[in-house]
């Protein structure tokens, strides 16, 4: 079985193809999604991407999304966790600090904090909301998508879920090739 970690950050993961636009250890194909995966057509059984996409441009993450649906088998599964534009919004009109990871001393107000958590520093492009993921991933013409929470899949891959993280802020989805 392969599985790939794309956009896996400075460290990879044991047990999974790593991939991130810089090198580092354990990171097993340091390239530009881009430019495209060094990978055969359907070589992969399952992907999973943890807030990966935000930092692609918009007018390509449709090719990144089309690049992980050609690396994938026939019925592969993609996982995405992005950060979830609602829940922060939703944080933010409750008055809860406690959710927010920005420090007081990068930002103090709640607005400032919402903003700069959503832009994460910067490195975000994109805000997502469960509806504009599902069309960016039809787009791709990927044949299925399922909104699955933390920890839970849709798929026949119990294990796809292991790199879940940043429950609170995310919003995840699974689409079928």
């Amino acid at each position: 079985m392969l599985r790939l970690n794309w956009g896996c950050g400075g460290e990879g993961e044991p047990g999974w193809i790593n991939s991130d636009v810089k090198e580092g250890p354990g990171i097993d194909m340091p390239c530009d999604i881009r430019d495209g995966l060094p990978l055969e057509d359907g070589a992969v059984d399952y992907a999973v991407s943890i807030h990966a996409l935000p930092e692609v441009p918009y007018d390509q993450q449709v090719g990144v999304l089309r690049e992980l649906r050609r690396v994938l088998k026939p019925g592969g599964v993609l996982r995405l966790a992005l950060p979830d534009l609602l829940k922060g919004v939703d944080a933010y009109r409750r008055g809860d600090r406690d959710y927010f990871e920005v420090p007081d001393e990068d930002m103090a107000s709640l607005g400032g904090k919402l903003a700069l958590q959503l832009v994460w520093y910067g490195y975000s492009r994109t805000l997502f909301v469960p509806e504009f993921v599902e069309e960016l991933l039809r787009r791709a013409e990927f044949a299925a998508v399922h909104h699955v929470g933390f920890r839970e899949t849709a798929s026949r891959y119990p294990e796809i879920v292991a790199l879940d993280n940043r429950e609170r802020e995310s919003l995840f989805v699974e689409a079928v090739k």
